[in-house]
Order: C-alpha cells, then sequence, then structure tokens
C-alpha cells in the first residue's frame, strides 16, 4: 500500500527524485515550512516521500492502490 500522502503528490513513475522533494516541499503548507522546531519532521517527511517513491519505482506500484 502506497502512503496517501505520497499518492497526493500526484507524480509518475519516471519522475526524478529531485522532482518527488519539489513535490514534497510544495506540499507543505508555508507556516509549517517556517517553523524551525519542525525541521526533524520536515525532513522525515521529505524522505518518506523519496523512500515511498523508490518503492514505487522499484516494484511498479500502481499509484491507486
Amino acid at each position: 500500500m502506497t502512503d496517501p500522502a505520497y499518492q497526493r503528490l500526484g507524480l509518475p513513475v519516471t519522475a526524478s527524485p529531485y522532482t518527488v522533494l519539489r513535490a514534497a516541499v510544495r506540499a507543505l503548507h508555508p507556516d509549517t515550512r517556517a517553523v524551525r522546531g519542525f525541521r526533524t519532521a520536515r525532513k522525515r517527511f521529505y524522505l518518506q516521500m523519496l523512500c515511498a517513491h523508490a518503492a514505487r519505482q522499484a516494484g511498479g506500484d500502481d499509484p491507486a492502490g
């Protein structure tokens, strides 16, 4: 099962990791990006999105399910 947050990014399987990262950054509210205390959580979120994308690429996972 693919992460629902990753599904909301709406990226194709062929997207580069940089594209995934840019989409993940834009998915967060600007206020969330501005809070210094959330830095670790943001980094964890970005890493989760990159891992979900890599798993989708490796497994040919369908984004809908």
